[in-house]
């Protein structure tokens, strides 16, 4: 949505050729009365859109209004590619829909009942670049009586209504819209679908820990994708306005059970960013190495899971790990604990950081061994909680958990015993008191709580499933530990396991343009 002074400039535009020559026969679909007596379907020309422009202005323009940021409001609907093009009928009810919600028509059964009408305008023409059928709607903020329609928090409004209009519609519902934007709680529509399907928990909480679990283990951008979709979630790349190629989010959603297929029912899908404030695709990028190479081996899994295509090139997820990599990795969270003694409390960037990594752990361990959420999602969610700061910083150093995340999402191939779960359980339990800690010093005493609590009940759970502490030895292997890298013999060099050093900076040269849908 956007704000103007200048209508008969945004009807030009709508029926001009558009940025990329991608407005093909522009006409209008629907509008309120003044205008549609006077104006047909037929395809806009130029002289026509300055008079539809004209006649929108008409009633700010006779009556001398002036408007605080603009006369002219403008939104565009837009549909997946997938979902193919719907037809002038369908839109023209979506928009009326839209617009009598917003309170521009003043039509009965909205708050601005009685008012006098906005003039307005839809504009249908041919597909965006990406393949979008969409409309714009055009407004005239300025009603027939000279008084001034309400626009105020008009962005979360209008995601209310387009939730709303998914489901009268029978469009894809993106799952994001039923929460509200300053929570990303579970709201009783959820709870009542999960209910209805008879699941464990809704799938944005079981979403939000697949892809914590996945982010944090992948040692790249091509990788996350893999994981993802190989614990069985279905993916799709966001990508940038005018662009085919330059991937700037994604969205995630479970697949359709027989129940839900048998009664037409598709995904649901979710933004990453809606999950939680730490899993959009910026926000993980922070932590992935950023090369051309990198980049590349990215778009190909993007465009893979998109397609629904197998992988692009399968890796290190696939690699049996050994008893000495899994040392190596509970040696390296031993010393994060022992790292974090010397941190201060207001260093947000490191505990956040830190946050995510063991959450995203512990996430990792769950889905590979809770069959139903138990104590090992129960910390996955507390401690990414903690991670979850509107303007942090990941470029903090030192030591890292990544590498657990990799070996508890590989607990199925091999190099694991109990003694040697039991042991970097507990220095992953030692770095959640370190997170509990420092969140007492800062004066968090609702969110130490929490953790106090998920160790003290959850984790002792856990605990007392494995090896005493007596009988669990770490020690270093007597040998370099083996490179987890890459199964493919044309992988150019092996990877690293996380948490090692690495001479790539993250996030630089990235194209960080993040638009909305």
């Amino acid at each position: 949505m956007t704000r103007g002074s200048n209508m008969r400039g945004l009807l030009a535009y709508l029926a001009g050729p558009g940025r990329a020559n991608e407005h093909t026969e522009p006409h209008l679909v629907a509008g309120d009365s003044a205008v549609m007596a006077w104006f047909s379907d037929d395809e806009l020309s130029p002289a026509a859109a300055l008079a539809v422009g004209r006649t929108l202005d008409h009633p700010r323009a006779s009556l001398g209004v002036e408007v605080g940021g603009g006369d002219v409001w403008h939104c565009s609907l837009s549909l997946r590619p997938e979902e193919g093009q719907i037809g002038d009928q369908r839109w023209a009810a979506i928009a009326q829909d839209l617009v009598d919600g917003m309170g521009f028509s003043g039509a009965a059964g909205t708050a601005d009942e009685g008012r006098a009408p906005c003039r307005w305008v839809a504009v249908h023409h041919g597909a965006s670049k990406g393949g979008n059928d969409h409309i714009h709607i055009a407004v005239s903020l300025v009603r027939e009586d000279g008084t001034k329609a309400r626009v105020s928090h008009d962005f979360w409004r209008v995601q209310k209504l387009a939730n709303q209009l998914e489901h009268k519609h029978g469009l894809d519902v993106l799952q994001s819209r039923e929460l509200d934007r300053g929570t990303r709680g579970v709201k009783p529509a959820e709870l009542q679908r999960a209910k209805r399907e008879g699941a464990e928990e809704p799938a944005r909480v079981l979403l939000e820990r697949q892809v914590r679990a996945a982010a944090t283990a992948a040692v790249d951008e091509a990788e996350f994708v893999r994981r993802l979709r190989g614990d069985g979630a279905l993916v799709r790349p966001r990508l940038a306005t005018g662009t085919s190629d330059v991937v700037v989010g994604f969205s995630v959603a479970m697949k359709p059970t027989a129940a839900d297929r048998a009664a037409g029912r598709g995904p649901v899908w979710f933004g990453g960013g809606r999950l939680a404030q730490d899993l959009t695709l910026p926000r993980l990028r922070e932590a992935w190495p950023d090369s051309p190479a990198a980049a590349s081996a990215a778009a190909a899994e993007w465009v893979a899971a998109g397609r629904g295509r197998p992988p692009a090139a399968p890796g290190r997820e696939l690699v049996e790990l050994t008893a000495a990599d899994w040392a190596a990795v509970t040696a390296d969270v031993r010393d994060l604990r022992e790292y974090l003694r010397g941190v201060q409390p207001g260093d947000t960037a490191t505990w956040t950081r830190v946050s995510a990594e063991t959450a995203g752990a512990f996430a990792a361990w769950s889905r590979q061994t809770e069959t139903t959420p138990g104590p090992l999602a129960a910390a996955a969610k507390v401690l990414g909680a903690s991670a979850q700061v509107r303007r942090p910083t990941y470029r903090s150093s030192g030591p890292t958990a990544r590498g657990a995340a990799l070996l508890l999402a590989s607990i199925g191939h091999g190099g694991a015993g109990p003694v040697a779960t039991a042991a970097l359980f507990r220095q992953l339990a030692n770095t959640s008191k370190a997170i509990h800690d420092a969140h007492l010093a800062a004066g968090d005493l609702r969110r130490a709580a929490e953790i106090e609590a998920v160790v003290r009940t959850q984790l002792e759970q856990v605990r007392r499933q494995l090896p005493e502490p007596a009988a669990v030895t770490v020690r270093a292997p007597s040998a370099p530990v083996r490179a987890v890298g890459p199964v493919l013999p044309s992988a150019p060099a092996p990877s690293r396991l996380p948490g090692r050093a690495s001479t790539t900076a993250p996030g630089a040269g990235r194209d960080r343009e993040a638009p909305t849908r």
